[in-house]
């Protein structure tokens, strides 16, 4: 949820619960005065009942006014309490009860006691109430409507750095050489946090320019080395017989030296692919880069007795054959080094995706496997394949996913790129 949304979520929820609280106060005080109001009228009708009863020593007669009755009832013993109460109102023109408002006196007259009952309608006085009820929630409605416009416009505007910064930070990148630009703003936090990412930014480059100069030049060193160390093995062999153990430890040094020589290649791939130094282009077919690249790996299918299913058409695509080479046989390879015995494997290719199936133990997170130098569990890799194909993807516009499916692995590449070729 944006915090402009959840903001107003709030905003609004609360102003709606304190105008509905304000509105009840409101109510019940506007109807409080308007019904001491009618006490009055009561109070003042009980008074001229008295004064008459004063002066001319009968009752007055029984009258019924707009929307007011007197009713005299004689009593006998009882007292009566003198008392305001709600009641009904029986209105003889509209034949019909409406809520009324009464006050309960007596008065003695000619030693007799009655009963006084001054009932008045609170007819006007709840359309009255009523009216101001319904003004007032006009009021709240329209206030609510003012102050969301409101909110939404003030909000955005002053926001509005901090979603550049954003969109800024989402594009950012090492691999394009993307930079950060300095948005400004009047906001001392939207200020500040604007200097922190440029700095960062910055640091980040530096430390990644740094990193990538040192791998190019210890990749670049121990070639040197490496070709040395394979030239003075290949003199050992030559010298004399070993012994089984002696055989047995060169091996393990010859494959070791392999194993050094893969991952300094590797690495040194790697930098010129990141630093776009690869430019030679051309049209390539992949489906014949796969068939090539089957055929190297046909040995190692046959030791495993892997079902091999393939359903391949031809697609060109504008690129690098040595980097597609690389892409497809690291794939392939992948996909037959972590099968096991009797397991299958597929290949299908068309002009929107290639895709590799095979069966295999368990499964991993593809986010980190494609990160330097990280192997699943049980893997001889350098731990720079996928990586590699990763890299590759990316420097053409391709995409490369994973998704496991029980015991079965799918790499999926979908050329997206749309400088690719299609035929």
């Amino acid at each position: 949820m944006k915090l402009l949304t959840k903001y107003n979520r709030i905003n609004i929820g609360l102003t709606v619960i304190i105008m509905l609280v304000t509105g009840l106060i409101y109510y019940y005080t506007i109807s409080h005065i308007l019904t001491g109001q009618i006490d009055k009228d009561l109070v003042l009708e009980e008074n001229e009942v008295f004064s008459y009863v004063s002066k001319n020593h009968r009752l007055p007669d029984v009258y019924e006014s707009n929307h007011q009755q007197i009713i005299f009832t004689p009593l006998k013993e009882e007292k009566i309490k003198r008392r305001f109460l709600d009641t009904t109102y029986h209105d003889s023109d509209e034949k019909d009860l409406e809520a009324g408002r009464a006050l309960i006196s007596s008065v003695v007259v000619a030693g007799r006691n009655y009963r006084v009952l001054v009932t008045q309608s609170k007819v006007e006085t709840e359309d009255l109430i009523q009216i101001i009820f319904l003004i007032t929630i006009g009021v709240i409605v329209a206030l609510l409507a003012i102050l969301l416009i409101l909110n939404r416009v003030i909000l955005k505007s002053i926001w509005k750095p901090f979603y550049k910064i954003l969109l800024q930070l989402k594009d950012f990148s090492l691999a394009n050489h993307a930079s950060i630009y300095s948005t400004p703003s009047n906001i001392d936090e939207f200020a500040e946090l604007d200097q922190a990412v440029i700095s960062m930014a910055d640091r980040v480059k530096s430390d990644y320019q740094n990193l990538k100069v040192f791998t190019e030049n210890a990749s670049h060193e121990l070639m040197t080395p490496i070709s040395i160390i394979n030239s003075k093995l290949d003199t050992l062999v030559q010298t004399d017989e070993f012994t089984d153990r002696q055989s047995k430890l060169l091996n393990d040094i010859y494959g070791t030296v392999s194993r050094l020589t893969r991952l300094n290649k590797s690495m040194l791939l790697l930098a010129k692919i990141e630093n776009g130094l690869i430019h030679d282009q051309s049209d390539v077919n992949l489906k014949a880069v796969l068939e090539e690249a089957l055929y190297q790996h046909e040995e190692l299918v046959e030791q495993l007795n892997i079902r091999l299913t393939i359903n391949m058409h031809d697609k060109t695509v504008q690129a690098n054959k040595s980097l597609m080479e690389i892409m497809c046989n690291n794939l392939l390879s992948n996909a037959i080094r972590h099968n096991h015995q009797n397991g299958e494997l597929s290949v299908y290719l068309s002009q929107d995706k290639l895709i590799i199936n095979n069966t295999g133990k368990g499964s991993f997170d593809f986010k980190q496997v494609i990160k330097r130098f990280h192997k699943s569990d049980g893997s001889e890799g350098i731990g720079l394949g996928l990586t590699l194909c990763k890299q590759i993807c990316d420097n053409y516009g391709f995409t490369l996913s994973y998704q496991p499916d029980g015991k079965l692995h799918t790499f999926l590449v979908i050329f997206n790129n749309p400088n690719s070729l299609q035929y």
